[in-house]
């Protein structure tokens, strides 16, 4: 499939728009995602990473939404790529007024780009809050063992601070541990977590949380950080 057939395949199915309609919609995607008119014939494979993930986008956008799944959308590329692409997204989304749902391993682009949270363990959500709550004011030890884990640039705070690690194998998904599934890994487990799995709980305005002992962990976390 050339170009234009990968872009105007939605709009054949959700738009019937004319041969030369299409033609200009899709010159009109490309320039938006930062490709001209002369990739329309081209195909896919003669793309680079960066290039296809344009055209991903601009296929994504053929179709008008208002809500985009975003699944590791920038795991394969290079880093100087990852940039251009997660500030494409940045534009797209206040120019189409769009939302997006933005899954990633990559933390420090997860709070670049992100407004709300969602933490997940084994398949459950362990912590919900503002992107600003979430890297400032975690509640969940795996959150911060997760946040733990992200390098930074200042070589004297690298090494002066704990990276919290974490001991065993991650379960199962298909036979999880009973009550709370991060509970063979988390160094604050009790017998509660054994036997009762947590619900998520609002914490504070917004900032959700299921843990069982998350006060107790956010006293201890204040404490340390007063002294």
């Amino acid at each position: 499939m050339t170009i234009t057939e990968i872009i105007g395949e939605g709009m054949d199915v959700h738009f019937k728009y004319s041969n030369a309609e299409k033609q200009r919609k899709v010159s009109e995607l490309l320039a938006k995602v930062g490709l001209t008119e002369d990739y329309a014939n081209r195909f896919a494979h003669e793309l680079s990473g960066g290039q296809r993930q344009r055209i991903g986008i601009a296929r994504a956008l053929a179709v008008e939404p208002e809500f985009i799944v975003c699944d590791e959308p920038i795991s394969a590329l290079d880093v100087s790529i990852q940039a251009q692409i997660v500030n494409l997204l940045i534009q797209l989304q206040q120019d189409s007024n769009l939302t997006y749902l933005f899954i990633s391993h990559d933390l420090s682009m997860v709070k670049h780009i992100s407004d709300r949270v969602g933490v997940m363990y084994l398949g459950s959500l362990v912590e919900v809050a503002t992107s600003k709550a979430i890297f400032a004011r975690h509640l969940h030890p795996y959150t911060r063992a997760l946040l733990s884990a992200i390098p930074t640039a200042d070589p004297e705070f690298e090494a002066s601070r704990t990276r919290i690690k974490l001991e065993g194998e991650v379960p199962s998904p298909v036979n999880p541990p009973s009550g709370c599934k991060f509970r063979t890994r988390c160094p604050h487990a009790t017998e509660l977590c054994e036997q009762q799995q947590p619900q998520l709980v609002e914490a504070n305005p917004e900032h959700f949380v299921a843990c069982h002992h998350w006060q107790r962990l956010h006293e201890s976390a204040q404490g340390v950080s007063e002294c």
